[in-house]
C-alpha cells in the first residue's frame, strides 16, 4: 500500500511477539537488495531518545520546543508536543525523505497492509487477524492452522521480504 510517495508495509503483533526483531531483519534484507528503507515505530509509552545531562537534553529542559542535533554522520530532530495531539502515522510518513519502502512497527489499527507476528511464548497469544484491519499474512514460530492468510515461518525473512515486495510493487 502506498501513501503519497512512500510504499508502506506494517509489522504488528502483541508485546514480545518479535515485531522489532522481524523489522530489523527485514530492513537488513531490503538493504541487501539495494533498497532505501525507513521505519516508523509506535511507542505506547513515554519515551526519550536523549539522556539527562547532554547538551540537547538541557536545551529541551530549558523549554525548547524543537532541538536538532547534527554531526557529519547523522542528524536528529526532537519535537515536544506541548499538549498537542499525537501526530498521525500519515503526519510522520510525510516527514520522511523519499525511500523505497517504509516499514511501520505497531500502529495496529491503521489501514496499511501488515503482517501479524505470533510467538508461542508471547504474553498474549490471541490472534489479531480478523479483529484489526488489513492483516494480509502471518509470521509465526509455530504452525498456523485453519487460517486463510499466507503464513510464513518467523525466520523466513527472505520469503517475507519477497511477499512484501510483490504486494507493495517494490519488485
Amino acid at each position: 500500500m502506498t501513501t503519497q510517495q512512500h510504499r508502506i508495509f506494517g509489522i504488528t503483533g502483541w508485546k514480545n511477539s518479535g515485531k522489532t526483531t522481524l523489522t530489523e531483519r527485514l530492513v537488513a534484507e531490503f538493504r541487501r537488495r539495494g533498497k532505501r528503507v525507513a521505519t516508523v515505530k509506535h511507542a505506547h509509552h513515554d519515551f526519550d531518545i536523549d539522556r539527562e545531562g547532554t547538551d540537547t537534553f538541557r536545551h529541551r529542559a530549558a523549554g525548547a520546543g524543537e532541538v536538532a542535533i547534527v554531526s557529519g554522520r547523522r542528524w536528529a530532530l526532537m519535537h515536544e508536543h506541548d499538549g498537542a495531539l499525537e501526530p498521525t502515522l500519515d503526519d510522520m510518513i510525510a516527514k520522511l525523505s523519499p525511500c523505497d519502502l517504509v516499514l511501520v512497527e505497531g500502529y495496529k489499527t491503521e489501514n496499511h497492509s501488515k503482517i501479524e507476528v505470533r510467538r508461542v511464548d508471547a504474553r498474549e497469544t490471541k490472534p489479531l487477524a480478523g479483529s484489526i484491519p488489513n492483516v494480509v499474512a502471518i509470521a509465526a514460530d509455530h504452525p498456523v492452522v485453519g487460517g486463510h492468510l499466507p503464513a510464513f515461518g518467523l525466520d523466513d525473512v527472505h520469503g517475507i521480504a519477497d511477499f512484501i515486495a510483490a504486494l507493495t510493487g517494490l519488485d
